[in-house]
């Protein structure tokens, strides 16, 4: 079997074309693959990801594959991420031409209750699919759906810890894909051209470096996984430390939330979209929550709507210019927050709105907490002078705030730096960081950046 190309229908007696999806679903880090049984018409005993026949339109072929092969509700337990072009490859020995349109979603269960095609499920890194008897071109499926430097630059949708592990998989993956190359090539996996050796991932990691600077975390979590490796400064040893490090990040941000959901009172208010606060709100279940829609982009509305499904909470969601409003009007207790960048001064870089929220709080006596794992904090030297110039503000689209014919200056930031005197308590997996305990991290993470 083999990619399609001007090669793919050489040979073939007219092969019967059928489109098929194959579905990807991810947990953290991790994506599940089942091993086909005996009940199915071919690959028995190969692993595989969620796949079937895509009889009508393929988004819906994918999610009622999903729902038969797993059991997992794919309308409540799943996202989209990402739908990849398809490809053809033509299997002669069946006489088919299968069109593979390949999906990926985050899932946020791993219960899996499978059906009579599957005999065995594993949760595993997706490197896992270059090393296992797999349905054939099963990495070419993953490749077209996987995170890559240009989908880590180009996330304005998630927060920052998302994306940091978004950004060690891509570190993950290229690594282990040298290592398959330095072993002998493709061997029919469809593993393409890319890094092949060291230099070539450090020039990988300056790219993800170089792709969000505002957001401290994607900076910190790339330069560990490289400092761990460069010592042996092999493929395999940047592949093995871009894993330890989604698993080291996963359960930092788990522990943050742990902590912080400790501190939580009944009625709180929060804006954009942390996961980590995400996280804190669900396990301390509060009474009320208000949820500000944080414009640009809005993604208050969705973190309002998760609340509502996973919390026994009243949420109201508001506009960003009602919050201070809201705030006095209806007893909130205090205000949290995320953090993209804790700057090694204690200033916190975040979702426009995050000011004016921590400022409304101060305004009404209410506690003001930042929520976020210790890598979130910028190595020192970074954004040390006074006022947020030295911010990269990321600005947007000057067309999503006015497109009229009047000449004007405008100003449409993702972020904005919201001063230390009016966040109450910066809440990590290490505990409650003072100016003092943040600037000792930031200086750990100035040493972890000198690997190169």
């Amino acid at each position: 079997m083999t990619e399609s190309d001007e090669s793919d229908d050489a040979g073939t007696d007219d092969p019967i074309e059928t489109h098929v999806v194959t579905v990807f679903l991810r947990n953290e880090t991790e994506v599940l693959l089942l091993r086909r049984s005996d009940a199915v018409g071919s690959y028995s005993g190969r692993w595989g990801g969620v796949a079937g026949h895509a009889e009508g339109h393929p988004d819906a072929a994918a999610r009622q594959e999903i729902r038969e092969e797993t059991g997992i509700d794919p309308d409540a337990e799943t996202a989209l991420v990402r739908r990849g072009d398809p490809f053809a490859v033509v299997d002669d020995d069946l006489g088919q031409r299968w069109v593979v349109h390949p999906y990926l979603f985050d899932c946020t269960t791993r219960t899996v209750d499978p059906n009579e095609e599957t005999d065995e499920f594993e949760w595993v890194p997706p490197t896992a699919i270059l090393r296992r008897e797999t349905v054939p071109r099963l990495w070419t499926s993953y490749d077209r759906v996987r995170p890559t430097v240009e989908t880590v630059a180009g996330d304005a949708e998630h927060g920052s810890a998302w994306i940091s592990l978004r950004a060690l998989e891509v570190l993950r993956d290229e690594a282990a894909l040298a290592v398959e190359r330095a072993r002998g090539g493709d061997g029919g996996a469809g593993i393409g051209d890319g890094p092949a050796n060291w230099g070539d991932l450090t020039d990988l990691a300056r790219e993800l470096l170089d792709a969000r600077p505002s957001m401290a975390v994607v900076e910190n979590r790339v330069n560990r996984a490289m400092d761990v490796a460069a010592e042996a400064a092999t493929p395999a040893a940047l592949e093995s430390a871009a894993f330890e490090g989604t698993e080291r990040s996963t359960a930092a941000d788990g522990d943050a939330a742990a902590l912080a959901a400790e501190r939580l009172p009944d009625r709180i208010a929060t804006l954009s979209r942390s996961g980590t606060v995400a996280a804190a709100v669900e396990r301390a279940d509060p009474e009320e929550v208000l949820v500000a829609e944080s414009r640009p982009g809005g993604e208050g509305v969705g973190t309002a709507e998760r609340f509502a499904a996973t919390t026994d909470a009243t949420v109201t969601l508001t506009t960003d210019a009602a919050l201070a409003d809201r705030l006095a009007a209806t007893g909130t207790e205090a205000v949290v927050v995320g953090a993209d960048t804790v700057l090694p001064d204690g200033r916190v870089v975040n979702k426009v709105g995050t000011r004016a929220g921590a400022a409304a709080a101060a305004s009404e006596g209410l506690d003001c907490y930042v929520v976020a794992a210790s890598d979130k904090i910028a190595a020192a030297g970074t954004g040390e002078g006074a006022g947020p110039i030295e911010v990269d503000r990321e600005e947007r689209d000057p067309a999503e705030l006015y497109d009229g014919e009047v000449r004007l200056r405008v100003d449409n930031p993702t972020f904005d730096v919201t001063p230390t005197r009016l966040v109450d308590a910066v809440v990590t997996e290490n505990g409650t960081l003072d100016t003092d305990g943040v600037a000792e991290i930031a200086a750990e993470h100035a040493r972890t950046a000198d690997w190169g």
